[in-house]
């Protein structure tokens, strides 16, 4: 892939203090990343991940409302390039049935709309088809991917179930099977809520192990040792999503009963100065921890957006909570704005050996502008120009 907008970074840049923040902060990656391969630095290689098409979805977000056609380019030319003409994606392999490989097809939806490419239509069957087949816990939650099998991540609530709930509404015309995927999709949401919570905080721990075999697990709950920041995210985010998809009735009511018994918890784990949350979330001061800024900024967008569409209360606690989200982790450099003290990455099992104690979190590597935060970061800030 060529750079695509190398020739306008100084437009672009000159242009991003006269905007609202959520332009301006899709003003900027466009600077840092002259096209969409370098959001996850990839730089100029393509990859099908859910990084950068999370933050693709940021940019359509913001050109519903704004409008810029260069934000639809933008993202339109990266999927454009790793989608070929029959609906196949890059390197894309159903077999890993990994449910990070779901999440970039989120975006399709709406390109699909803007664009009309069948091709976009024929990679969401495809992805749709990879949930049909997920392999399931003995409860009936998909396992995070084929390499960790038995096991639910929070992180895969995001991953999987939005995506999950908005080809069902939009291309499942069966009734009966509508109904069953709403179920299912709950269902994950019930299950890993569940067995994830830490029933001392009321927080939900990093994941789960339903065969209780994982070195990370707990050999009697199957669960991971801590409540890390950016996996919470994930599932808060994932609940306001999904619930703003279902039609009214048990289905969603069960969801926004979830989503405020989060946010009954979620405060009392934040800062007492700043208002904002920690790396590690059930340790909150603890030596080495930090104000950590994807958690934040998605437990803001999660608020900002239940609080807007009546599934949670106090919306005054959810614009101070989008200030100091602002004055605590955004910064502007040489014009552009950056979003700092973003954790780079952080799992279980794999390669690294990667247990999950605080010791791991705490470690891992804290760079600015990471996507995983910078996508949360633009909704918070749309859903405060919505107010």
């Amino acid at each position: 892939m060529r750079k695509l907008f190398i020739a306008s970074i100084f437009a672009l840049a000159a242009c991003v203090a006269e905007a609202p923040l959520s332009l301006q902060v899709v003003r900027s990656e466009m600077v840092r990343c002259p096209e969409a391969s370098y959001i996850d630095g990839q730089e100029g290689n393509l990859k099908w991940n859910y990084t950068t098409g999370l933050e693709l979805k940021a940019f359509l977000d913001v050109y519903d409302v704004y409008g810029g056609e260069e934000l639809l380019d933008y993202a339109d030319a990266w999927y454009n390039a790793i989608i070929d003409d029959n609906g196949i994606i890059y390197k894309y392999k159903k077999s890993n049935f990994s449910t990070d490989h779901i999440c970039p097809g989120r975006t399709l939806f709406r390109l699909y709309d803007l664009t009309g490419k069948e091709k976009y239509r024929a990679a969401m069957d495809s992805l749709y088809s990879q949930l049909l087949d997920q392999p399931r816990t003995p409860e009936g939650g998909f396992w995070h991917k084929q390499v960790y099998p038995e096991q639910m991540w929070l992180d895969g609530l995001y991953m999987a179930q939005p995506f999950y709930a908005e080809y069902t509404a939009r291309f499942v015309t069966d009734s009966l099977q509508q109904e069953a995927n709403y179920a299912d999709i709950v269902h994950h949401f019930v299950t890993v809520y569940e067995h994830t919570l830490d029933p001392d905080t009321g927080l939900l721990r990093h994941a789960w192990d339903s065969s209780r075999q994982m070195f990370w697990c707990n050999p009697e709950t199957g669960q991971s040792d801590h409540a890390w920041g950016r996996a919470l995210g994930w599932y808060c985010m994932a609940l306001v999503d999904v619930a703003e998809i279902l039609p009214a009735g048990g289905h969603k009511d069960t969801l926004i009963g979830l989503l405020s018994t989060l946010y009954d918890v979620l405060p009392l784990y934040a800062d007492a100065e700043t208002g904002m949350w920690f790396q590690v979330l059930d340790c909150p001061y603890r030596e080495g921890n930090y104000l950590e800024a994807t958690c934040s900024a998605m437990f803001v967008y999660s608020w900002l957006k239940g609080c807007r569409l009546g599934f949670l209360g106090n919306p005054d606690g959810a614009v101070h909570a989008y200030e100091s989200l602002l004055s605590t982790f955004v910064s502007k450099e040489n014009g552009l704005v950056n979003l700092n003290q973003c954790c780079e990455v952080a799992g279980l099992g794999g390669k690294d050996n990667r247990r999950g104690d605080y010791d791991y979190y705490i470690n891992e590597r804290v760079r600015a502008n990471d996507p995983k935060g910078i996508g949360p970061l633009v909704w918070a800030a749309l859903e405060y120009e919505k107010l």
